[in-house]
């Protein structure tokens, strides 16, 4: 892997808030042309030649991924299960037919290029580098077919929390016009196609006043699926359910992770179809005692309203995390950032 080095480099951020708004000097950059992956560069982060046939402009045959790293208190760089992130990439891109990269390239260039961008990686509490991931169609032609080239990119932004409010909960529209996906299609994969059919549903539930939306199946109208940018979680009591993975949900590194930490601490874990009238009616009774969502980007996310229709529901104490979902944020974050003992072998760490 070469390293060209910028003739310059930016003025680090001294205050890091907001997401994704600031990106580091330098990004890894690999291709795919002649039926090959070549090596790869680190280069200056900077614009892309692409012509307007680029086929990934026309067809959207593209995959991301989403990823943190970390800096504990004695200055290591902690990389949190990269390795599960590079294998949904590679099931994103044989959806999509695009050649895969294997995941120790993969974990190798990430590797190098966060050594050398090691000091953009923030320190204050709820901060951390995110790493973003990205393998595109740039053929210069137009056919609905697979394309001949590629370009992987992982790009640096440090990084505040995803929501303007912090680890405070947020509010949810039930959606019951639009759907995310269905199972045979692309749901269970980080494919460009899936964020941009969301949109819609998101804006306008933001416009009314929502933070996100929740989302049923797309064949019955009728079960839970996820949120736009989370998984979902429903705990009833100490039980705590979510909703299986279907085929048209995404399988989620923070949900796998929850489901480990929770089963390990002795909580009674249901992965099973669940329906929005189940929801509903413990909303009702008062048997739904929390919803959060879980993400790379946001964490771990308490959700203290839900509204449907016209009826909106409180869960739990307004304004409030539950005590399963605070718990949650703090051990995860506490395996993160080496506040808490890495007992599942989660972290790699950079010295």
């Amino acid at each position: 892997m070469r390293f060209i080095k910028a003739e310059s480099l930016k003025k680090k951020p001294s205050d890091v808030s907001g997401f994704g708004k600031v990106f580091t000097d330098y990004m890894y950059v690999r291709e795919y042309r002649d039926g090959r992956w070549n090596d790869g560069e680190i280069r200056r982060f900077d614009a892309l030649e692409l012509l307007p046939s680029a086929s990934v402009l026309h067809y959207g045959q593209a995959a991301f991924e989403g990823l943190k790293a970390y800096r504990d208190d004695r200055g290591a760089v902690r990389l949190f299960r990269p390795e599960m992130n590079f294998e949904r990439l590679k099931s994103s891109c044989e959806r999509l037919c695009i050649p895969t990269v294997e995941v120790s390239d993969a974990i190798a260039a990430l590797t190098e290029l966060v050594r050398i961008e090691r000091d953009w990686i923030p320190t204050a509490a709820g901060t951390s580098l995110y790493i973003r991931p990205l393998v595109f169609a740039c053929d210069d032609s137009l056919g609905v077919h697979s394309a001949k080239n590629y370009k992987f990119i992982i790009m640096l932004s440090p990084s505040g929390a995803y929501y303007s409010h912090g680890f405070a909960p947020v509010a949810l529209k039930v959606e019951r016009e639009y759907v995310r996906a269905v199972a045979g299609g692309t749901g269970a994969f980080k494919v460009i196609g899936n964020y941009a059919a969301s949109i819609k549903a998101g804006d306008s539930a933001i416009a009314e006043g929502y933070d996100q939306v929740l989302w049923l199946d797309g064949v019955h109208r009728k079960y839970v699926e996820e949120v736009g940018s989370m998984n979902i979680f429903f705990a009833f009591g100490d039980k705590v359910v979510t909703p299986e993975l279907n085929g048209s949900i995404l399988p989620g590194i923070t949900r796998d992770s929850c489901i480990k930490l929770l089963r390990d601490d002795g909580f009674d874990v249901e992965e099973r179809k669940i329906s929005i009238d189940e929801v509903i009616g413990g909303a009702r009774s008062g048997a739904l005692t929390e919803i959060f969502g879980t993400g790379t980007a946001a964490v771990i996310s308490p959700v203290d309203r839900l509204g449907d229709g016209d009826e909106d529901f409180t869960i739990g104490v307004h304004g409030k995390s539950g005590k399963i979902a605070s718990r949650l944020f703090d051990e995860l974050t506490g395996i993160q950032t080496g506040r808490y003992p890495d007992r599942f072998g989660w972290i790699k760490a950079l010295r």
